[in-house]
């Protein structure tokens, strides 16, 4: 359970006995008239209270000068009045015993630095008397249930009122949210809570999540989200929420580069803030959408007594075009189109006349449309006893048939005695968007769509939670304490560490590194290089030069003491000419590394997620294959792998094309002593890179290594501060 938690105090917001409507207006045509119509017309359950100083009713109401003046209980106060005024009606609403405030003016934190300083002003006001906030600049709180239509906006009110309950909806964007609201209502999906958050003075994102996975009414809760103020909290709620079986499914927007800032190097250049939000919807099994029409598939597709068992997925459809479309559309989305057993297909073949086929898709051919509609029917009995079959979807589906058909009976009778998960989709024409039958199907657990609703992502995205929720007991997670020796001396006054400290750093966290000595000078590095064993690498240590490529300041694959005698006079010589400022440490001469796969493991201090780990195909050409992925930490084993499994590249540390199968165990071990690194060090360190770390059939060491300090990222400096031996 969450600390601190104080979801109960939002109950006056959602279900309050009486309201109050600041800035009530005579006038038809202004938002205090609008927004008390709006109230009446949703048939509120409780009582509302005009608040006008002269006025002695509006709309049949009868008014009231102030809160105050108001005899009966007042939970809820909704301001229609401009930004200069809600000051004096904080004041006005405490003194009446209000509990929570709706603001819908604008002018405060968007504005600039005066409005930033206004809005923080009448946070602390509204905490001073322990009232909660919606806004400002919010089109309002809507909650179906009791007719709580707290928006001064009429589209809210001007689509259909039935459909499927049980979902809330959070908006950081007020337009964006009421189209939402009314493109899911037109489809089926009534959200019982709507909830425009503003600009978040008081409540923010999450207290609103909070509150609906702890409200019996709510099974989903879904969102717009332009950015997480407190994703730490959203992180717990994830977990609560996965708990109750109760998804929460998010449109984050952001997913270009756009936004991204110059980075020290290659784990800060990739990790764009959408990648990392990836990565923390992946960990935290929130469901990302990719449009708004996912929210509404996704609702309509849920059933927490019927959650898909896999991804294997079977399309049973009239047209052979569009059976291939839409096998099409599961491939790319993840579902496996399986190929049926034979034993599965002779039963279909029993049912079905010779010239459709039983492949999958299962195509019942025009017959099944225009003459034979009870060849819908047909393979179901065999679909539903072949264990192997998880997700049977209908692409059309007989328009001519009611709720009274016997073939609807029967289907709603084999899919009610099953486990498998069966949807409808249709392909909307005029006057042709969902069949007579479709209520029926729906209230027996069987969903109807329509394919301009994207349901096969949808599906895909309600898979892959179903499996998560599976999976969420598996594995807690465990830190060790890795930490073998004190290095807060290495992090006095610097901003880039050294290759040589930041190996320090590694082998402190027991991460295997290769063998180095710093040499002063030349009779240092033959004496070092015997000792180490040839071949051996030689490089610049300086922190002042991370680009040692660059500076031409590093040699591969020495062999002879001669070898090494040229190359420390020429790396020293080099690295002078780059930078003569440069404070050289010496010449780092260390072990060169047999072949093996390269990789890069990577970490990232993110201004909103804290500590972040990357992992990704190594060497030069990171920034140009970009296969990476990324988790935030602290992470547990299975996130470490499921880091693995995203990548591009896992076949080649499985042994792709007869190359031998590197030791992943040993990959997992270096994240999560990464993780606890970030998160023991995160007062301190900005971004690391290790790269190459070199993967063998047993074992792993890391080749080369940056860390850069918190100041780095500051000045933003931008570079790749990694090499390759």
């Amino acid at each position: 359970m969450l600390e601190n938690s104080n979801f109960k105090a939002l109950e006056p917001l959602f279900k309050p006995r009486g309201i109050a409507v600041l800035g009530a207006s005579e006038s038809k045509y202004k938002i205090g008239y609008l927004q008390v119509q709006a109230l009446l017309d949703g048939k509120f359950t409780g009582e509302i209270y005009p608040i006008h100083r002269s006025a002695e009713e509006i709309a049949g109401l009868k008014c009231y000068p102030t809160v105050e003046a108001i005899e009966g209980d007042v939970d809820l106060a909704i301001m229609c009045t401009g930004a200069e005024q809600i000051e004096s009606g904080i004041i006005d609403c405490a003194k009446g015993g209000v509990k929570a405030i709706i603001i819908f003016a604008a002018g405060f934190s968007e504005t600039g630095e005066e409005g930033d300083r206004q809005q923080k002003h009448l946070a602390n006001l509204a905490k001073q008397y322990g009232i909660r906030i919606v806004g400002p600049n919010c089109v309002g709180l809507v909650n179906t249930s009791n007719g709580l239509i707290g928006t001064f906006s009429p589209a809210i009110l001007s689509v259909p009122s039935d459909g499927k309950k049980g979902v809330g909806y959070v908006s950081q964007s007020g337009a964006f949210g009421v189209l939402t609201y009314m493109a899911a209502a037109q489809n089926g999906v009534l959200f019982n809570y709507f909830v425009s958050t503003g600009n978040e003075m008081e409540s923010e994102f999450s207290d609103f999540v909070e509150y609906m996975i702890h409200d019996d009414d709510t099974q989903i809760i879904s969102g717009y989200m332009e950015g997480a103020k407190n994703p730490k909290k959203l992180l717990e709620l994830s977990r609560e929420a996965l708990k109750r079986k109760k998804p929460i499914i998010l449109m984050k927007t952001g997913r270009s580069t756009a936004g991204s800032r110059a980075a020290s190097s290659h784990t800060g250049s990739l990790a764009g803030a959408d990648n990392i939000y990836d990565a923390f919807f992946r960990q935290t099994s929130i469901v990302r959408a990719d449009d708004y029409d996912d929210i509404i598939s996704f609702s309509k597709l849920f059933n927490p007594d019927r959650l898909p068992k896999g991804n294997n997925t079977v399309i049973v459809t009239s047209s052979g075009g569009r059976g291939i479309n839409e096998a099409d559309r599961c491939e790319a989305h993840g579902l496996n189109v399986i190929q049926l057993s034979d034993d599965t297909k002779s039963k279909i073949m029993e049912s079905i006349p010779s010239f459709a086929s039983a492949t999958n898709p299962i195509d019942l051919t025009a017959a099944a449309s225009v003459t034979n509609p009870e060849l819908f029917i047909a393979p179901l009995k065999a679909l539903l006893a072949d264990p192997e079959v998880h997700n049977i979807i209908y692409t059309e589906f007989p328009f001519s048939w009611t709720a009274e058909t016997p073939e609807v009976q029967e289907m709603i009778k084999l899919v009610n005695e099953s486990d498998k998960f069966v949807c409808l989709t249709t392909f909307e024409l005029e006057g042709m968007k969902y069949p007579p039958a479709t209520p029926a199907l729906v209230e027996n657990g069987i969903p109807v769509l329509t394919g301009t609703l994207n349901p096969i992502r949808a599906l895909s995205k309600l898979v892959n939670y179903s499996l998560a929720y599976d999976k969420q007991f598996e594995e807690e997670i465990q830190t060790e304490a890795f930490l073998t020796q004190d290095i807060t001396e290495i992090f006095a006054d610097q901003e880039l560490l050294s290759e040589a400290q930041s190996g320090a750093i590694l082998q402190a966290y027991g991460i295997p590194t290769t063998n180095r000595i710093i040499a002063m000078d030349v009779e240092a590095a033959k004496s070092i290089a015997e000792q180490v064993g040839y071949p051996v690498v030689m490089k610049v240590d300086s922190a002042d030069i991370p680009h040692k490529t660059e500076a031409d300041a590093i040699r591969l694959n020495l062999q002879s003491e001669e070898e090494v005698i040229n190359a420390f006079n020429e790396i020293m010589h080099n690295a002078k000419q780059y930078n003569p400022t440069a404070v050289i440490n010496g010449v780092s001469v260390q072990e060169m590394l047999e072949e093996g796969v390269e990789i890069i493991i990577g970490a990232q201090n993110d201004e909103v997620f804290g500590p972040v780990v990357m992992v990704g195909l190594g060497g030069i050409f990171v920034e140009v294959f970009k296969d990476v992925a990324f988790s935030v930490a602290p992470l547990s084993r299975r996130d470490a792998l499921e880091m693995l499994e995203e990548l591009k590249a896992k076949a080649v540390l499985d042994g792709a094309r007869g190359r031998v199968k590197v030791d992943t165990e040993a990959i997992v071990d270096i994240l999560l002593r990464v993780s606890e690194l970030m998160m023991d060090q995160k007062d301190h360190i900005q971004e690391l890179d290790i790269n190459p770390v070199i993967v063998y059939e047993k074992g792993a060491k890391a080749a080369d290594a940056m860390i850069a300090l918190k100041s780095v990222a500051e000045k933003a400096k931008v570079g790749d501060l990694s090499d390759v031996q």
